[in-house]
């Protein structure tokens, strides 16, 4: 059979493929402590599950809107007016089976053939395919961990052309844990109005941060008419298998993707959507599953301290760290992070994620959304491995 180049081209995802070898290796009996893991290892909370049963067993099984039903759409409106001081009408609001393909459908709507999107490394590994598969070209900004993974304006300033249509911010970050503070959004949203840049705010961490605060940058003077601030369900609410997203923006920015969601997707699943309508109430639920995260994330930090020759920026958001483990790489000579993630894998059963994927090589992501005991025990054979080389 013959497959498309533009098919051909599209990398498969590192972090899926990565999670079905672990599947693999522990249905052959093997003890693996994966790290690798992009979602919370809670069950969704039993008030989601039951509004959406109670859905099912009523019948709302059918066709619903494309672009959400009119409850959820208003729920959300008031959850951002609330929440993040923004004020949108429901025709400003999109929701999709993931905020995946909101981010997907804004960069479809958005982009012409070879338009630019600035993007900041390191980057969760489907925005460059997406820009791609949309026919934009990323243009990466290479961040440096001495600056906490976060773009500066020169970075900015060097990387823009004629062709720079889009800037894309992810904060908290996937995979770096990066938030940023107010005064370097104010930064941003000011070079990217004098430049007439527009932002897909990927916020969909938004709730998992520490010992800081969410800001959205479609708060700032001018940007939320130059803003899609793209959110969903899956990490907040451990929600990731139902695929409900969301994005807010310009009106006629949200009725192109609105078009190109008739023709992709339709709908989001009837039923999910109620029980993201639940979700959206919920507020004790994500209390508790926030504070066993920063649990976990100060016990990661404290095992990785006893690795000699790793430094970690201290993750403020998300359930994700980002070591830096080039020392070890190069002591065993290898030439990618992945020879080390296999080495790891095959030595101690221990399974992280490579920063190539990322781009970001010399660098591994932790999830710290696992269980207390495997991030200690997890962490003690990685030091073992280490140590042996």
């Amino acid at each position: 059979m013959q497959i498309s180049p533009k098919a051909k081209a599209i990398a498969p995802s590192p972090t899926l493929s990565l999670a079905a070898k672990v599947r693999e290796l522990r249905r052959k009996g093997m003890r693996i402590i994966s790290f690798t893991a992009g979602e919370p290892d809670f069950d969704t909370p039993s008030p989601i599950k039951e509004a959406a049963k109670k859905a099912l067993d009523e019948g709302f099984t059918k066709y619903t809107p494309t672009t959400g039903i009119e409850e959820l759409k208003e729920r959300i409106a008031r959850k951002l007016k609330e929440e993040n001081q923004l004020d949108y009408d429901k025709k400003e609001i999109i929701v999709s089976p993931g905020a995946k393909f909101v981010i997907f459908n804004a960069l479809y709507a958005l982009l012409d053939e070879g338009d630019e999107v600035l993007l900041p490394s390191p980057y969760w590994v489907s925005y460059p395919e997406q820009i791609r598969m949309a026919g934009g070209k990323p243009v990466i900004l290479e961040t440096k961990e001495e600056n906490g993974f976060k773009m500066r304006i020169e970075e900015l300033e060097r990387a823009k052309t004629n062709r720079t249509r889009v800037l894309i911010l992810n904060s908290p970050s996937n995979p770096t844990g990066t938030v940023y503070e107010k005064d370097e959004l104010s930064q941003i949203a000011e070079w990217c109005k004098e430049n007439d840049v527009f932002v897909i705010s990927d916020e969909i961490y938004e709730k998992l941060v520490y010992d800081t605060e969410h800001i959205s940058i479609a708060t700032f003077p001018g940007m939320k008419e130059r803003t899609l601030v793209v959110n969903g369900m899956s990490k907040t609410y451990s929600m990731t298998g139902w695929r409900i997203g969301y994005g807010a923006g310009p009106k006629e920015l949200i009725e192109a993707m609105g078009r190109i969601q008739d023709h992709t997707t339709s709908n989001p699943t009837s039923f999910a959507q109620i029980g993201a309508l639940k979700a959206l109430d919920l507020v004790e639920e994500v209390k508790e599953m926030v504070s066993a995260f920063k649990r976990r994330r100060e016990i990661l930090l404290e095992e990785m301290r006893k690795i000699p020759n790793v430094s970690c920026i201290p993750p403020k958001g998300t359930f994700y760290a980002f070591p830096n483990v080039s020392y070890y790489m190069e002591k065993m000579g290898a030439s990618s992070t992945e020879e080390l993630a296999s080495y790891l894998l095959e030595k101690v059963g221990v399974a992280v994620v490579p920063g190539e994927g990322f781009g970001a090589s010399g660098y591994v992501r932790l999830s710290f959304a696992v269980s207390e005991e495997d991030i200690r025990e997890g962490l003690a054979k990685i030091k073992d491995a280490f140590l042996s080389l």
